[in-house]
């Protein structure tokens, strides 16, 4: 297994649902599910890999307060050196409904107070040479997005491999947001994006074309992944197209389903594991944590 680091926002995410139709103002409705856990795209992975038992090491930082002190508890001696910063933790509330879609509402929080000196201060890039690197939520993170450069630069220095997934950014797909993305792919060894972010980079309608697009974008002998829900996830390599399907099943709740997809692919991929059979263990991963409340993860048979 070549090392993992994950890098990127942790916040609290408080779950709630379903509800439908969306409540009037001023009224109170009941709602079958409530769960207080570990949120945001670098947490959600990072989740996922320690109930897997994958060894990984997380870069991040938290607010000084009450939610800042319980995150730093879910994750115990990894996160004695994270920047705690003066605000608040950042938090997100997300409403789930019947079709298995959500609507979140988000704190601004100590996210965007991380820089890239905080990160370089908690991981050692020597411990991670010749491993991975999940770059994960910059739109949400504006200085440390701003200061991505810097941590492309580690990542050469140390022969470690970027896996990227931007997130969803709050202003849309301009087109300055499209060129940093693409500035950043351009120095990816692996994306990990969902369709509409993959088309919306590319401007390329069809998925297919759109994931070889995106390949062109990056280095030589990089990885294009695109995450498709309920239709599984597919990639685009120097050696051509693959396709996994996803397992029917029945959805709670989608949040974080990309990000855990991410643990589960590259926990494979980073042992070994070919593309095929890793964008299958991430989408068994994504899978099951959708289908289950409380949330699981991949059954001890799809571990790497």
């Amino acid at each position: 297994m070549k090392p993992i680091a994950v890098i990127g926002n942790v916040n609290v995410d408080l779950i709630l649902g379903p509800a439908a139709p969306w409540p009037q103002p001023g009224t109170e409705i009941i709602v079958d599910h409530d769960e207080l856990r570990v949120g945001g795209c670098a947490g959600n992975s990072a989740l996922t890999l320690k109930a897997l038992g994958v060894p990984f090491e997380l870069a991040a930082s938290i607010g000084s307060d009450r939610f800042g002190a319980w995150l730093a508890e879910e994750f115990g001696e990894q996160s004695q050196r994270w920047k705690v910063h003066a605000e608040n933790t950042t938090i997100s509330v997300g409403i789930t409904h019947p079709d298995g879609e959500r609507t979140f509402f988000t704190t601004l929080g100590h996210l965007p107070h991380y820089g890239a000196g905080d990160v370089l201060a908690v991981l050692d890039g020597e411990a991670h040479r010749g491993g991975y690197a999940l770059f994960a939520g910059p739109f949400l993170m504006p200085r440390l997005a701003g200061e991505y450069g810097q941590l492309y630069d580690w990542a050469d220095r140390h022969g470690i491999r970027v896996a990227l997934d931007t997130g969803w950014p709050p202003a849309g797909w301009t087109t300055e947001v499209v060129a940093a993305a693409k500035g950043w792919l351009a120095r990816s060894a692996i994306a990990l994006f969902n369709e509409v972010e993959t088309t919306s980079i590319t401007g390329r309608d069809d998925v297919r074309d759109a994931a070889r697009a995106m390949l062109g974008l990056m280095p030589e002998g990089a990885v294009a992944v695109v995450k498709r829900g309920p239709h599984g996830a597919l990639a685009a390599s120097a050696a051509g197209l693959v396709e996994v399907e996803a397992p029917d099943v029945a959805v709670i709740d989608t949040i974080g389903a990309g990000d855990v997809f991410n643990a589960g692919f590259l926990a494979a991929f980073a042992a070994g594991k070919s593309l095929r059979d890793s964008l299958a263990a991430g989408t068994a991963t994504a899978s099951l944590a959708v289908s289950t409340y409380p949330r699981r993860y991949a059954p001890p048979e799809s571990r790497p």
